[in-house]
């Protein structure tokens, strides 16, 4: 039996991420608890702070970026620190060389490229996640007064034994009836380039169709834009607006000013 979390306690996510839905999952929550004998399935599972809150017994977290699902493949085969880890930029960019070495060398899905990107994702500006064309990662060295580090990630072992872990294209994904799907993809706005794949305008349309067309319960969230308004409603979709904080902006402030779209459309 797994114990449910409460306010008072529960995991957060072990890296930084854009757009992360903490302040979402309680209303995810209600939503799911509807459909806890199913699998719980994120295709865009990015810091899991959703995942994390609900703590499902079973589930299958997929993401693009080949680096963060390696991250967590890690953590689930018992991950503990190895190297230095310092708020040093001479460090940082030494690391950062070497991590984009092990990316070219196909050496990305080993402990030791988990270990730096973990490193570079606590160290590097903002808490971005970003590739050049090639693959490489190019955040530049943070601004962080103090930075408190992971020596190991121990307390997510009991979650993280219980759940799979993928990273391929969403419709690559099998989903079954028996699966709850939580879908948050990249924001319909310019910048989506947190992977060397871009996550384009008909990308956007190429997932609704999918989910709309999956025999099982679906909750969608994502910018409220007209034409993503206008795409999610042409699909059945049932549509709420919340009021949502900013977490990442130009100058690193958050403000409560964009609105998200949160949906549901219940399958069999």
């Amino acid at each position: 039996m797994v114990p449910e979390n409460t306010s008072e306690f529960f995991l957060t996510p072990p890296v930084k991420w854009a757009g992360g839905k903490r302040w979402l999952a309680e209303r995810i929550e209600k939503l799911w608890k509807v459909h806890s004998d199913k699998r719980y399935v994120e295709p865009f599972c990015g810091g899991m702070a959703v995942a994390l809150y609900i703590n499902p017994e079973r589930a299958l977290l997929n993401d693009i970026n080949v680096h963060l699902i390696n991250l967590y493949r890690q953590i689930k085969n018992g991950l503990a620190m190895t190297i230095e880890m310092r708020n040093d930029r001479d460090l940082y960019y030494e690391y950062r060389e070497r991590f984009n070495a092990l990316v070219g060398a196909q050496g990305q899905e080993t402990a030791e490229a988990a270990e730096l990107f973990y490193y570079l994702n606590r160290t590097c500006f903002n808490g971005l996640c970003r590739f050049n064309n090639s693959g490489m990662f190019n955040v530049p060295f943070g601004r962080y007064r103090k930075i408190n580090y992971r020596q190991d990630f121990r307390e997510y072992l009991s979650s993280f034994r219980r759940w799979d872990f993928s990273s391929v294209d969403f419709q690559e994904m099998e989903i079954s009836s028996g699966d709850f799907i939580y879908a948050d993809p990249p924001y319909d706005v310019e910048f989506t380039h947190y992977s060397k794949v871009d996550f384009s305008w008909q990308d956007q349309k190429r997932l609704v169709k999918w989910l709309a067309g999956l025999d099982c319960p679906v909750v969608l969230s994502n910018q409220s834009t007209d034409r993503i308004r206008d795409l999610y409603q042409s699909y059945g979709f049932e549509l709420s607006i919340v009021e949502a904080p900013r977490y990442i902006s130009s100058n690193g402030n958050r403000n409560k000013t964009e609105e998200i779209i949160a949906t549901i459309r219940t399958g069999s």
